[in-house]
């Protein structure tokens, strides 16, 4: 989605936390979600209000992925945190049901093309469909209910832009004074674009070392694709083909990356390499690499015209967040006479603190790669 805005403002955290933090955490045995048992006691409602009506079930799952997100980074909910937790949770299901319950035909539409790019973006970074399964499982989601919360967040994103955002006029002196004020927002490191090539030496089921007659093959087959590479072969046609890296095989291998992303053996090899050079073979934990360089890019400041619309949204998107999504939060759930039952309550408020005078540093334009090679 364009700007994550609905995970970012209702604090929905499963989402995101599964784009860059799953792939770590989960492993091969990662048990898929259980069935649901059937409940034992009437499922409660715990809020309700004009057009809404939100259940225990649905805290319960909201609960369950919150912890499975949260022990997916190797993190554990206090318990004597629960009730806070669960008090966010109940707000911010309400919220997005407020939210939901304004969306127009063309939200909906708007909403379903941006959620099924984010799917298969979050699909394509898995490397592969078992691999994405297995990520969901570890957070609690089966693939349907990940596209079903994806959509409802994009849904949520379109009614506060068209509610809020197309209210927001961000001028050309306002973009000219961030960009002169915060300059080093915009300044970017050396950074390489290359593609490379792994034959792992590590066992894919268990992640365990291959034993040294394994590791001689491997590396006699490496040898043999080193070749073919430097001979001219497409450098990208042979990563598809043999490239044993999920992250980067269906691109060709290809990474872009600044000093401090990769090990240093892979890095060193990267930055030392002349455009189109293949390297030699590179050894790290991972197995047997080789490299070719395609580009390198020196460390340089963005110019204000090439960062200009992106500087517009992110300060817009700033003035929406900070100054008037609280406010139109507590309107939505006030119109609604909400009320708390079953022993609920309301999350506690908490005065804000004063509104930065500048939004969050913008993220370097260019991807870095997802996992260490």
């Amino acid at each position: 989605m364009k700007t994550r805005m609905s995970v970012a403002l209702l604090g929905l955290t499963a989402i995101t936390a599964l784009v860059v933090g799953a792939a770590e955490a989960t492993k091969e045995n990662t048990p898929k979600p259980s069935a649901s048992p059937k409940p034992l006691f009437p499922d409660e409602v715990l809020c309700k209000g004009k057009g809404i009506e939100t259940k225990r079930s649905e805290l319960d799952e909201a609960f369950l992925q919150f912890k499975a997100n949260l022990n997916a980074r190797g993190q554990i909910l206090p318990e004597d945190k629960r009730e806070q937790v669960e008090s966010q949770l109940l707000d911010r299901l309400v919220i997005t049901r407020l939210l939901v319950n304004r969306a127009t035909e063309e939200d909906k539409k708007k909403a379903r093309t941006a959620a099924d790019k984010y799917v298969a973006s979050t699909r394509e970074q898995a490397g592969s469909e078992e691999s994405f399964v297995r990520q969901l499982g570890a957070m609690n989601f089966t693939p349907a209910q990940f596209d079903a919360q994806v959509l409802e967040r994009a849904v949520c994103e379109e009614v506060v832009d068209r509610e809020l955002k197309s209210k927001v006029n961000v001028s050309d002196e306002q973009i000219k004074k961030f960009y002169d004020e915060n300059g080093q927002q915009f300044e970017r490191p050396e950074t390489v674009r290359a593609a490379h090539i792994l034959l792992s030496t590590r066992d894919p089921s268990t992640n365990q070392e291959l034993n040294e007659e394994k590791k001689k093959e491997k590396r006699q087959q490496m040898d043999k694709i080193l070749e073919r590479a430097r001979k001219g072969e497409d450098f990208a046609g042979l990563a598809r083909e043999f490239s044993e890296d999920p992250g980067s095989k269906n691109k060709g291998g290809e990474y872009t990356f600044p000093r401090g992303q990769m090990v240093a053996a892979f890095e060193t090899a990267a930055f030392s390499l002349k455009t189109n050079q293949v390297s030699d073979v590179i050894t790290t934990q991972f197995g047997y690499h080789i490299i070719k360089l395609y580009e390198k890019t020196p460390a340089q400041k963005l110019e204000l015209a090439k960062v200009k619309d992106d500087l517009k949204e992110q300060l817009t998107r700033f003035e929406v967040q900070d100054k008037m999504l609280p406010d139109y939060l507590k309107k939505l759930k006030k119109d609604a006479g909400l009320e708390y039952l079953n022993g609920a309550k309301p999350p506690v408020e908490i005065p804000p603190e004063p509104a930065a005078e500048k939004p969050a540093e913008k993220p370097a334009d260019k991807p870095a790669p997802p996992d260490k090679k």
